[in-house]
């Protein structure tokens, strides 16, 4: 059936197909729908804007932000009403080939997509804006839920809202996951973003010890972009979003490719999730048939479950979604024009190791297989030439250096904003690559797995022989036409100097004779005891202890895993990676291993999130700025987190005291 997609009060309806678009931010003018069937293509389309409603326009609710970054409004405010609750919708299965009913726990929002509703709408601000957020929880009640080990998963309707990678404070009604918002209650979330903050890609979930994982793979995340217009001057670095133009000023093209990991299944009547075993009686995939209702309400569907050697997400079978599609078509694409892909990772557990491949001529369609079937086509088919992706930021902040990369390594958490353009018309495959089993967090070697194919049209011109080069000489026209007078022939010679971006990382480095202190973390597992006990320097989540660390202080940590590989995340400030040392003690920061690729080119750079591997020491520095509070830093395997990889930080004003009635430095 067609859609339709509100605009203001009284605007023509106007109906919108489900296609890719050029940019993340046309929602007005589509192409007439289409009949939604089974068998029909899964067009890949962005996800919904957030229709906010700015002060200075009260009287109707406004889109967000335009492709140029306009000004927010005299006052600086945006408001976003957020509903919680259970939806009914339909999810596409490759091994049934039909589309499996699921009732899952989603935000809603005035636009909400009616097939793919597990993608909450995507928010747009600008640096110096208030955003505010009415949360409405309405989930169904339960009755008291809190069990006597925290540490349990439990509470899965109750809620709170993290706004991961914004620079804001923690406290009160700000970025504060210490809240608990239980069914039945609305709360208004306030994000005074500061004037300086940096531009770049950030996202939104829950963030409710005991119910995080469920929430998030049930797919409540939503891409959160600010966009700066600041170009660069004397003393100040600028905005990103300056250069990433064309040379007459338009926008670069971009697409939000949000990529979530929805592990719903079916039970039985004894409450056990419903599977396929093979003739030796192992689990091959779950199962959803006719009539049955998928969804995601235990933590049997996270990890290893009793006994088992293969992960869950592996043996459920499920696929990874894009903006809520699975194995969707990406249209819109044109060969010779460059894209800025803003990737989030917003999955629960499994690593993402992006990649794109040509697709082979005449190759047979993929269209009915799943699971090794699958796999296999992309060996066979997916065999062209690698295109490769141009990373300009990670976690949202821009990068000294555009990083060239023939596969991105996601982890949970993690954003990627890379600069994609296609040499030349054709097919080509956006695929999950083999990764090595200690470049994975399920600590076991993944096959490729088909995510997409990508339509390129032709562009009007010759096939791109060095990407490259193409594409420093379109960022370079852009400067000369962009940039300062004062700085331009800077900015430009950086560019030619291997595609050098000093004058738009958005902070300074940090420099050994800056640091006035150090931290350490270790995380582990103790697999001895039933259930595991999940740590964060040898002690499950106790929400009374706190790490306090001292406002003004820049410290250098250094992070481990004692078991397995965990993504280590810290709220509101960021760090810079200073080394990795490998366990013969190599840095492998700059050049990467040779079977894993993930921490190559990522010294220096800054980030929210970094994956830790066994074995493995990883060294970040830190500024403790502006804001004082409690917060968290924990795993981003985010039932690890529910299960006590957890711990929380306090900022203590400058002298280490003053951390609250009663409380003193400790």
């Amino acid at each position: 059936m067609d859609r339709t997609l509100d605009t203001a009060p009284g605007a023509a309806r106007t109906p919108v197909r489900r296609t890719a678009l050029a940019s993340a931010l046309l929602i007005l003018a589509l192409p007439p729908a289409v009949a939604a069937q089974d068998d029909a293509p899964r067009e890949l389309e962005q996800p919904v804007m957030a229709r906010m409603l700015r002060s200075g326009d009260q009287a109707k609710p406004l889109l967000a932000l335009t492709p140029a970054g306009a000004q927010p409004v005299d006052t600086r405010e945006a408001l976003l009403d957020l509903r919680i609750a259970l939806t009914r919708s339909k999810i596409w299965n490759p091994k049934s080939q039909r589309y499996d009913e699921v009732e899952l726990r989603s935000y809603q929002s005035p636009g909400t997509h009616p097939d793919t509703p597990f993608v909450a709408p995507t928010i747009v601000t600008a640096p110096g804006e208030t955003v505010r957020i009415r949360l409405d929880n309405q989930l169904p009640k339960q009755p008291d839920c809190t069990p006597k080990d925290i540490n349990v998963p439990h509470c899965f309707n109750s809620t709170n809202l993290h706004s991961h990678g914004l620079w804001v404070s923690p406290t009160g009604n700000s970025d504060n996951v210490l809240l608990t918002l239980k069914p039945g209650v609305a709360f208004e979330y306030e994000y005074n973003l500061p004037a300086d903050h940096p531009s770049g890609t950030y996202w939104y979930h829950p963030h409710l010890h005991g119910s995080t994982a469920l929430q998030v793979s049930s797919g409540m995340a939503g891409a959160m972009l600010v966009r700066g217009n600041r170009l660069p001057a004397v003393g100040r670095n600028g905005d990103l979003d300056t250069l990433l133009r064309d040379a007459d000023g338009a926008a670069m093209p971009e697409r939000v490719l949000l990529f979530q990991q929805v592990a719903y299944a079916c039970r039985d009547q004894d409450n056990k999730i419903k599977v396929e075993k093979n003739a030796a009686g192992d689990t091959i995939a779950w199962v959803c048939e006719p009539g049955d209702l998928g969804g995601i309400e235990g933590y049997d569907q996270f990890g290893f479950a009793p006994g088992a050697t293969v992960d869950t997400w592996v043996q459920s079978g499920r696929h990874t979604s894009i903006n809520g599609d699975v194995l969707p078509t990406f249209n819109g694409l044109v060969a010779g024009r460059i894209e800025r892909w803003r990737m989030l990772h917003a999955g629960v557990r499994d690593t993402i190791n992006l990649q794109l491949r040509e697709l082979r001529p005449s190759h047979p369609s993929p269209e009915g297989l799943s699971g090794a079937a699958l796999d296999n086509w992309v060996a066979r088919n997916c065999t062209g030439p690698v295109v490769p992706q141009f990373e300009v930021a990670t976690d949202g902040l821009t990068r000294a250096r555009v990083a060239e990369k023939n596969e991105n390594v996601l982890q949970p958490g993690y954003r990627s904003d890379a600069l994609v353009v296609f040499p030349k018309a054709g097919q080509y495959c956006v695929i999950d690559a083999a990764a090595v089993a200690s470049a994975s967090i399920t600590n076991a070697a993944e096959d490729r797995q088909l995510l997409g194919i990508a339509d390129v049209a032709a562009g009007g011109g010759a096939p791109i022989a060095q990407l490259r080069p193409y594409v420093t000489e379109r960022l370079v026209a852009a400067a000369e036409s962009r940039m300062p007078a004062d700085l331009r022939a800077g900015i430009v010679a950086a560019l030619r100097d291997g595609l050098r971006l000093d004058a738009f990382v958005p902070h300074r480095d940090i420099a050994q004779s800056e640091l006035t202190g150090e931290q350490t973390l270790e995380f582990n597992i103790d697999t001895d005891k039933t259930p595991n006990v999940y740590m964060v320097d040898g002690h499950a989540y106790d929400p009374g202890k706190s790490r306090d660390l001292v406002l003004g202080n820049v410290e250098e940590w250094k992070l481990s895993s004692a078991r397995g590989g965990h993504p280590f995340h810290i709220h509101v400030n960021p760090f810079q990676v200073v080394r990795v040392l490998n366990p013969k003690g190599v840095d492998v920061s700059v050049s990467g291993d040779p079977n894993d690729s993930q921490y190559a080119q990522m010294q220096g750079t800054w980030k929210d999130t970094v994956f830790v591997k066994f074995g493995y020491t990883v060294f970040v520095r830190t500024r403790y700025q502006r804001y004082i509070g409690e917060y968290v830093l924990h795993c981003h395997i985010l039932e690890h987190e529910d299960q006590g990889m957890m711990q929380n930080v306090r900022v203590l004003v400058p002298d280490g005291e003053g951390g609250g009635i009663g409380k003193s430095h400790h």
